[in-house]
């Protein structure tokens, strides 16, 4: 066992019996951590992965997304054999579909069962290449007592997550493991270009489910009035007509009029409530085209909500997209107590700096402020990256803790908010530090509801 071997061996031992460490273990091991025992709770006794559930819905969905990883996870076993290791490809749920590699490797692997339809998510076996690859972006290692069962202490690993373009979730992972030995350097490259190669399907499928939607919405269109807007899987506007343009205060020169075949030109829209209601209704369709449901929300800035109808975009029995049709209340009433299960607040908001991991508390952070996919905490240590990726999904750990979405790129600390200034055009601003004079833009979309919050 090597120097930093050990140092990471009584780190885990040390965070494992319930004290707290800061330095000698990489950052993304240590959130891993964190996560499997203050979110997911896993037994690090654990010395088998349990078996995975018998749900078939996102194979089917992503089917020959697993025929291009199988078959390439099956040429990759074939170079790794003399290795002695084992190549592994999983589902976005951490269910393992296929294995392939050294026979010997591959029976030593089904003692922890890993194997197939063994789930090695984080939530069920802890740290390990797969399921910590589904956490983060990039190539993951994994390495001895990185691992958080102590059971799985002699194997290393190294895992790659491949996520979908129209959501940003996971939605499988390859790994390669070797037991009592090192990983050969060139294994995350290999995984990236692996990566690559899949990703190209995945974009194809996003462009083809774009150009269906934009079929049914201008058949739609053709058929009634009214404003309608088209949205992909995740919410994401591709297509607007003209009375939603107006509605929603966009320019009429907007590429969504002509309908956004290109994930990156799609629309975010700035209502708040609006991805939960999609996951919603995607969800009760399942794959039904004639079914439909409405929510309440505000889409038109300093007016009360407005009910917006969801009807599913529907091909080879899956759900691609969605119309909203704004104005009209029709089918399932939304019920917003099924989308509010967020778990409970984290002790600790996790980020990280200068390859270190900053663990904060809610009140510590002012605001965050979306960069794409990456988030960044302005807090009373200094601008930290959020480890949860997404302003959506650090919006849901933090709601809880008093933050509000105030900008579609901002979420502030209602009680952090020192002052309120307005612009030469009647805009508002958000001053969350008086000494700092850092402003935060308020939209007009989210200004009524926040003056209401805060009582002014």
């Amino acid at each position: 066992m090597t120097t930093s071997t050990r140092a990471v061996s009584r780190a885990w031992e040390s965070f494992a019996a319930g004290e707290d460490i800061e330095t000698g273990v990489r950052p993304e091991i240590l959130a891993s951590w964190y996560r499997c025992r203050d979110r997911y709770e896993v037994d690090r006794t654990l010395d088998v992965a349990p078996g995975a559930r018998g749900d078939d819905a996102q194979q089917n969905d992503n089917g020959v997304i697993f025929t291009v990883l199988g078959g390439l996870g099956a040429l990759a076993g074939q170079q790794v054999e003399r290795d002695g290791a084992v190549v592994t490809v999983t589902d976005g749920d951490g269910r393992v579909l296929g294995a392939w590699g050294d026979p010997a490797a591959q029976r030593r692997a089904e003692l922890h069962n890993l194997a197939p339809w063994s789930s090695w998510s984080e939530a069920n076996t802890g740290t390990n290449g797969m399921g910590t690859a589904l956490e983060l972006s990039g190539p993951v290692t994994v390495t001895g007592p990185e691992h958080w069962c102590e059971a799985f202490h002699q194997w290393s690993c190294a895992g790659i997550s491949i996520r979908d373009v129209v959501t940003g979730s996971p939605v499988a992972s390859i790994n390669v493991s070797r037991w009592n030995a090192s990983l050969s350097e060139f294994v995350p490259v290999w995984l990236t270009k692996a990566v690559a190669c899949v990703e190209q399907e995945i974009y194809r499928r996003a462009v083809y489910e774009a150009d269906k939607v934009i079929s049914e919405f201008t058949r739609k269109c053709a058929q009634s009035s009214g404003p309608v807007m088209a949205m992909d899987r995740g919410g994401k506007v591709i297509a607007a007509n003209g009375e939603a343009v107006t509605l929603l205060g966009l320019t009429g020169e907007t590429p969504l009029l002509a309908g956004a075949i290109e994930p990156a030109e799609r629309w975010v829209p700035d209502i708040s409530g609006l991805p939960d209601v999609v996951r919603w209704a995607k969800d009760r369709a399942r794959g039904t085209a004639q079914w439909s449901g409405f929510a309440c929300l505000p889409v038109s800035p300093g007016e009360e909500a407005t009910p917006l109808t969801m009807r599913p975009v529907v091909d080879s029995g899956h759900v691609v997209g969605m119309l909203c049709v704004i104005g009209v209340q029709d089918g399932e009433p939304y019920d917003r107590g099924m989308e509010a299960d967020v778990g409970l607040i984290p002790r600790r908001v996790i980020g990280t700096r200068n390859d270190r991991l900053v663990l904060l508390a809610p009140s510590e952070i002012r605001y965050a402020e979306a960069d794409r996919n990456t988030v960044w905490l302005i807090t009373d240590r200094g601008r930290v990256q959020a480890a949860t990726r997404g302003l959506e999904n650090v919006e849901r750990l933090l709601i809880s803790s008093g933050f509000r979405r105030v900008h579609r790129r901002f979420l502030v600390n209602l009680r952090r908010v020192a002052e309120l200034e307005r612009g030469i055009k009647g805009e508002l601003f958000l001053i969350m530090d008086s000494r700092s004079h850092d402003l935060v833009p308020v939209s007009r979309r989210h200004a009524p509801e926040l003056r209401r919050l805060l009582g002014v």
